[in-house]
């Protein structure tokens, strides 16, 4: 059985600290190359249809130049009311959103694309993500301890998720930025890259 630590044939293609972690913990060994493709902002979009061709605009100039590597792209989004929120432009946009999002249950889309040579292979997992309500106090002390504008949304589940979110249903690492049980499985599936058991 090929063990996680030994695949040394993984490319992440994204510079997010969040899924580097989250890779890491899973035990894959991998190097991380980020395109400079320009990304699909249309917030009325289909969440899972942006997020999945993003997720393929971040993958596809890195596989075309590393045929023999296995690439995974992923893009994350928060959407309530069928608005899409994306990473907040400044702290004033942050705080809005937060505001939305209060006392709420919102979903969180990740869109992966996983690449190598020919096979390409593309899906998107939603988690159901309920908030606290929250004061505009509770916003603001919140929005000091962590930064929000590098973050879908503008919160990070990981880092004191507990201040601000209620409850969740679904996977909690695609909250994080990666479904790590549903790209180990198509990994395993797909590109036979170790056993699913």
């Amino acid at each position: 059985m090929p063990s996680l630590l030994n695949m040394e044939n993984i490319i992440l293609a994204s510079s997010s600290p969040r899924r580097r972690r989250l890779m890491l913990e899973a035990g894959f060994n991998f190097e991380i190359i980020v395109s400079d493709a320009e990304e699909i902002c249309d917030k009325f979009m289909i969440p899972w249809d942006l997020t999945v061709q993003n997720a393929q605009i971040k993958a596809s100039p890195i596989a075309q130049i590393n045929q023999e590597k296995i690439v995974i792209g992923a893009d994350t989004v928060v959407s309530l009311d069928n608005e899409i929120f994306g990473k907040p432009s400044d702290m004033e946009e942050a705080v809005k959103m937060l505001a939305r999002l209060s006392g709420r249950t919102h979903i969180v889309t990740t869109g992966v694309c996983i690449i190598q040579k020919e096979k390409n292979e593309t899906f998107y997992v939603n988690t159901e993500v309920t908030f606290k309500p929250l004061s505009g106090k509770e916003i603001s002390q919140y929005v000091k301890v962590i930064n929000p504008l590098d973050k879908a949304g503008a919160y990070a589940a990981q880092d004191h998720g507990e201040l601000i979110i209620e409850k969740y249903s679904g996977s909690f690492t695609n909250v994080v930025g990666l479904p790590m049980s549903e790209v180990k499985e198509a990994l395993a599936h797909s590109f036979n890259t170790f056993p699913a058991t």
